[in-house]
């Protein structure tokens, strides 16, 4: 087929922007890399760029072997995943309420969800409510509030409506109810959107930072961003590895970088796993001829 000069020049310049706006998120952590594995002497006269120089890891012997970045670590992963979950359940429960046709209320939820995703609550009254629940200072008060949303409900409610009536009726003639329907015929057929929705979460929760500030007072469940401030803003002093004068092994501008990492490359390691969801799209053929 003959093709138009511009649709001949439009993947290149497509592929160029891409490449740019990939670089320009990626070379950040490669310096982050190079200047945590580079020699004190080199990275405190900032000539590290992206490449180590002097190349040494006790950056990273000292980071392992901090207890409180171990255990931030691990009140990060438990609400991400708990999290994720719950919002996945409550989220897909009612947005496959809502898109069955003859729900009672089903019109007038709906509006109530859009308000919400219009008007967010306010810090004060929504402060109050958490205080009055008694989810202050508890890992709840981090999952529970964003468990459902009204951009997820929207998206998996779409989605839902989308799919096939046959599957259900099929679904009903073989005797499921309409959990079974829901578990059975129902989520399987959305792996792609709660994939994606689950990404968005699971994001949001690992860079969790606003609601721990307001609500978490106990330092032993302080999730890592927080742990994170305290460690880069507060007191440079404890990013200090062991050691004396001028024979420190690494400097603080050193540790930081490496905590940031620290606390960066886990969640970067959940999207190759996710993407082929991405690739699929939000639905692969629902009925068989």
């Amino acid at each position: 087929m003959n093709t138009s000069h511009s649709n001949r020049i439009f993947p290149w310049v497509n592929g160029a922007l891409l490449t740019i706006t990939a670089l320009s998120m990626v070379v950040p952590l490669i310096h982050l890399a190079a200047v945590s594995l580079s020699s004190p002497v080199y990275a405190n006269a900032k000539l590290v760029y992206l490449w180590p120089k002097g190349f040494q890891l006790d950056v990273y012997r000292t980071i392992f072997g901090m207890e409180t970045l171990w255990r931030s670590m691990g009140v990060t992963i438990a609400i991400t995943v708990g999290g994720t979950f719950l919002y996945l359940f409550f989220t897909s429960t009612m947005a496959y309420g809502l898109s069955r046709p003859h729900a009672p209320g089903r019109s007038l939820i709906m509006r109530l969800v859009l308000i919400t995703f219009i008007f967010t609550s306010p810090l004060i009254p929504g402060y109050l409510v958490i205080r009055s629940l008694g989810l202050e200072n508890t890992l709840w008060v981090l999952m529970l509030p964003g468990a459902i949303s009204a951009f997820g409900v929207i998206i998996m409610k779409t989605f839902f409506q989308g799919l096939s009536s046959e599957l259900f009726d099929a679904g009903k003639i073989d005797g499921c109810s309409e959990f079974g329907i829901y578990g059975r015929i129902a989520m399987p057929l959305s792996m792609a959107v709660n994939a994606t929705l689950a990404l968005f979460q699971a994001v949001g929760l690992w860079n969790s930072y606003f609601s721990a500030l307001i609500y978490i007072r106990n330092k032993e469940l302080y999730p890592l961003q927080i742990l994170l401030r305290s460690l880069i803003l507060e007191d440079d002093s404890r990013l200090k590895p062991p050691g004396a004068g001028n024979l420190m092994p690494a400097t603080p501008e050193m540790m930081k970088a490496g905590v940031v990492l620290f606390a960066t490359v886990p969640i970067l390691l959940v999207y190759p796993f996710l993407q082929k969801y991405f690739v699929k799209g939000a639905l692969l053929g629902s009925l068989k001829e």
